[in-house]
């Protein structure tokens, strides 16, 4: 039976455009999608934390350090977006399969070499992290288990790109969920050692979920080749053309540039949670877990925006992309106080789906407090930012979100946190002042116009 794969467009009427009808018929598969990537993530936190909460707070600490290093290729992949939606706006389809291509050439090489190095040399990079000895070994076991995961997640990364540019956000929602169930099997054989296979604790999440990433990437990559998809879209595989490459990675670099600056001050933040403890780290572990259920309703909401304005952009018909813009604002905001309103009424019952350590549990009730006001103005900044990418203005928000990641949240955290003995609490009240200076900053910059003249 045929996969049930679209790959057409839905192009909306002119009084449709930019509504917020049209924004949520866009994204909600995308974050359908960006959900089951979550789920995927929550799955290996509730098998691991079975094992004990320092299992549970290594994958915690390894999963943040690995998403730091790949957010710099991550970041730059999704500029195929842009280029795909602009290109998509203006009629040039058959100029849109190349610069998935071109990308690919561009990044994944540098990518593998990064990843499989930072694998190698991780026991020496917890020398000098130093967090607490439990986390040790559960994190090096888990850190060896995923570099081959993250090529696979590279072709799916700038496939869904491709495909999103074009307005199909069903194909790669297809894709994650069946990588999906493919982790979960996995991860509850793996991890815990029942179906047969054997218990490999932390390192058998690594590879349940490296497996499912390449199970994505095979499905987006024969969607991308259907010959339907190949006479519109040219998407057969073409020669590396060094100017292409060099064209994408100008507006692509900065938005890899600024998720690794960001990630890394972020890394650096749990580092010193890591530092207090083992409790604190799986409390902080857990509500991470827990937050990335609001992320990710936020990020797939920001790039159904990303593809919304680069594509009204590619047609001149900017006052639609700015409806556009305002109309995944309202989307955002009311899917955001949802999840605040059950982190605010239900804390402990939350953390309880990972942990029942008593310690643990009595930092739920401030943490996911301060969770639920966290993720409202992150709601704003990602779409926000979104709405910059799909414009191309990507090199002015990389200097701002770095600015403010490395000159106010670390000091502050350390000055909450460490100085003022408010533990992880006190760091969490550091990294909710930050993102209340981001969501201002990039809702400034798309409301200056300056996006308008930007060209890529």
């Amino acid at each position: 039976m045929a996969t049930p794969i679209s790959t057409t467009a839905a192009v909306p009427e002119r009084g449709d455009a930019g509504s917020v009808r049209e924004v949520a018929l866009l994204a909600y598969p995308i974050v359908l999608t960006q959900i089951s990537h979550t789920v995927m993530h929550v799955v290996d936190s509730i098998f691991v934390g079975r094992i004990g909460a320092a299992e549970l707070g290594g994958l915690g600490f390894a999963g943040i350090w690995l998403w730091t290093v790949f957010c710099l290729f991550n970041g730059a992949l999704n500029g195929v977006q842009t280029f795909v939606s602009q290109a998509h706006g203006a009629g040039e389809h058959r100029a849109c399969g190349r610069w998935v291509w071109q990308a690919l050439f561009g990044v994944v090489p540098v990518m593998a070499l990064t990843m499989f190095g930072f694998a190698a040399l991780a026991p020496t990079l917890l020398v000098w992290l130093a967090p607490s000895p439990d986390l040790v070994q559960p994190v090096i076991e888990y850190v060896r288990a995923r570099p081959i995961g993250f090529v696979g997640l590279t072709f799916w990364i700038g496939l869904a790109a491709f495909f999103r540019g074009i307005g199909d956000t069903r194909t790669p929602l297809v894709a994650a969920l069946v990588a999906e169930a493919v982790n979960a099997v996995l991860a509850y054989g793996l991890v815990l050692g029942h179906l047969g296979l054997p218990r490999l604790g932390v390192a058998g999440a690594g590879i349940a979920t490296s497996i499912a990433e390449w199970v994505g990437a095979v499905i987006l990559l024969g969607a991308f080749l259907r010959p339907r998809v190949r006479r519109e879209y040219v998407t057969g595989i073409v020669a590396p053309h060094l100017a292409d490459i060099r064209r994408f990675l100008w507006t692509g670099a900065p938005i890899g540039g600024q998720w690794v600056l960001d990630m890394s001050s972020f890394a650096l933040f749990t580092t010193l949670v890591a530092r207090m403890g083992t409790a604190s780290m799986a409390a902080n572990q857990s509500m991470l877990s827990l937050l990335s259920l609001s992320f990710m309703q936020a990020i797939g909401i920001g790039l159904a925006t990303t593809t919304l304005v680069g594509r009204y952009k590619g047609a001149q018909d900017l006052e639609s992309a700015k409806r556009s813009y305002h109309s995944a604002m309202k989307l955002a905001m009311g899917l955001a106080l949802g999840i605040a309103a059950l982190f605010l009424l239900a804390p402990e019952l939350l953390i309880r789906m990972y942990t029942s350590d008593a310690e643990v549990l009595s930092l739920a009730r401030p943490l996911l407090a301060l969770g639920a006001a966290f993720q409202l103005f992150d709601a704003l900044q990602i779409v926000a930012s979104g709405a910059l990418r799909g414009a191309g203005d990507t090199r002015w928000p990389f200097v701002v979100q770095t600015t403010l990641a490395w000159v106010l949240r670390l000091p502050l955290a350390w000055l909450l946190a460490i100085s003022l003995g408010h533990g992880v609490v006190g760091a969490w009240y550091a990294e909710f002042v930050f993102i209340l200076a981001l969501s201002g900053a990039v809702m400034w910059r798309f409301r200056s116009g300056v996006w308008r003249e930007v060209k890529i």
